[in-house]
């Protein structure tokens, strides 16, 4: 009797030792998989980087503030054909000053949520992609255009927008940069705060001026204990947003979003 009840004991041991194991496997290879997963995100994004001579390190490191030219042309950076021969739904490219953000900005044109799990070349990466939806147009035009991004721990893709919810960098950090073929966007930050899980572009009709009107309010005045706001920008009927926008940290049902007005429109040599 007391036999057998040593090989129970021995083989409970046993299983719950192998059980162990097996959860520490699959722990292992799960943080293996998002390693490997991070590690090729970079190397295809410094590939891009690479192939277009994405040379904004000066931009990047300055974190100059915003001047009028007299120049008729401004720079840009980036090489639209090569990026094409890429992929032809590259239709855009983001920068922020002081931030990882430096990326292309794609729009699929079968399925709006394509890029959130997919990288430039088309193939799945947890990480995704800086991508807008169908309802935006690709030209900036819109009321408000609204770009998603991953808040991904490494600080890949949208993660350093949780930069701005610092008071002091949110002050001196006041400019997005979007580059098209030809065309340089700047747009001025107007308020970085907590959003809920409304989609944007589907709960209001930009087309009527009293929804936009509320909406330019609330912009400025968000209902969030989370939030810094510009209060020297002036929003009107004719200004164009651009909303940046990505998961709250350690909460899947809100949003963080960065949203910048535009404040030059600019060709390019």
């Amino acid at each position: 009797m007391e036999n057998n009840d040593n090989k129970q004991k021995k083989t409970y041991l046993y299983v719950l030792l192998v059980t162990f194991l097996i959860i520490i496997l699959i722990g292992l290879v799960c943080v293996l998989f998002v390693f490997v997963n991070n590690l090729k995100a970079q190397n295809d994004y410094n590939s891009v980087k690479s192939s277009v001579e994405a040379t904004t390190a000066q931009i990047q490191t300055s974190g100059a503030s915003y001047e009028n030219s007299d120049t008729d042309l401004a720079e840009n950076p980036i090489d639209f054909d090569a990026l094409a021969n890429t992929n032809d739904e590259i239709y855009a490219w983001i920068t922020i000053p002081n931030t990882n953000i430096d990326y292309p900005v794609l729009q699929s044109k079968t399925s709006d949520l394509f890029y959130i799990d997919h990288d430039v070349n088309k193939n799945y990466l947890f990480a995704g992609s800086i991508y807008s939806e169908f309802s935006n147009l690709r030209n900036f035009s819109d009321r408000d255009t609204v770009l998603y991004g991953h808040n991904m721990l490494d600080g890949s893709m949208f993660a350093d927008l949780h930069k701005f919810e610092d008071e002091d960098f949110f002050n001196e950090n006041k400019y997005i940069y979007i580059y098209q073929k030809n065309r340089k966007l700047t747009y001025e930050i107007v308020s970085a705060y907590n959003y809920d899980s409304r989609h944007i572009m589907n709960s209001f009709n930009f087309a009527d001026d009293n929804v936009f009107q509320e909406y330019i309010n609330d912009v400025m005045n968000p209902h969030s204990d989370v939030r810094n706001v510009n209060s020297d920008v002036e929003l009107n009927l004719d200004s164009k947003l651009l909303t940046l926008s990505t998961c709250l940290n350690g909460n899947n049902d809100g949003r963080f979003l960065v949203q910048g007005v535009l404040i030059k429109d600019e060709p390019t040599y």
